[in-house]
C-alpha cells in the first residue's frame, strides 16, 4: 500500500519543514509515502469563502484518481487514539486498498464535491491547529502506528 497526504499551501518555517522531513525520513522505513503541496490560490481577497473551497476543491479532487481511497482530515471525523488509528491503518493494507489518501483541507475546509468523493473522514484533535503542524502531527502519528504494528519501541503504554 502507498500512503499519500495532500495538502493546500507550503511550509515556510525552516524548523517545522526538518521536522516535517525526519519524520518522512523515518516513515519510508515502513511504507512508500509521498506528501504533496498544492500551491496556496492566488487572490483569495476576491474569492469568497465558498469559492475558495470550490477552487481548492477541484484541486484536490485532480490529484485523485478514481482507485484510491480518500481520508478526510477534518474536524468533524472519528478520532482514534494512536493504538487506534495504527489498527485502521493495519486493516486498510489488509483491504488490499493500493494508494491511500489522506488530504488537510484549506483554512474553511472541504467542498461538498470533496466531501462527497470521501470514503472517510479523521479528526486529529477536537482543538484546533495551524494546517502546517497538522501535516507534523499527521506524519508523525503514521509513524508511530507502523511502530506500533511492528512493536517497536517508540510507542509507550
Amino acid at each position: 500500500m502507498n500512503i499519500r497526504l495532500i495538502a493546500i499551501g507550503k511550509t515556510d518555517n525552516k524548523q517545522l519543514q526538518a521536522l516535517l522531513d525526519e519524520y518522512q525520513k523515518r516513515l519510508s522505513f515502513y511504507i512508500k509515502f509521498d506528501l504533496e503541496i498544492i500551491p496556496d490560490l492566488k487572490n483569495v481577497k476576491n474569492l469568497s469563502e465558498s469559492q475558495q473551497k470550490e477552487k481548492e476543491g477541484e484541486l484536490i479532487l485532480s490529484k485523485i484518481t478514481p482507485t484510491d481511497h480518500l481520508v478526510l482530515l477534518d474536524e468533524n471525523g472519528k478520532t482514534f487514539s494512536s493504538v487506534k488509528f495504527s489498527e485502521e491503518l493495519q486493516k486498510k493494507m489488509n483491504s488490499g486498498i493500493k494508494t491511500l489518501v489522506f488530504v488537510i483541507g484549506g483554512p474553511y475546509g472541504f467542498s461538498q464535491r470533496v466531501y462527497d468523493k470521501a470514503n472517510s473522514k479523521i479528526s486529529l484533535s477536537a482543538m484546533t491547529f495551524s494546517h502546517q503542524m497538522v501535516r507534523l502531527f499527521f506524519i508523525e502519528q503514521l509513524y508511530r502506528g507502523y511502530t506500533i504494528l511492528r512493536n517497536e519501541p517508540y510507542h509507550h503504554q
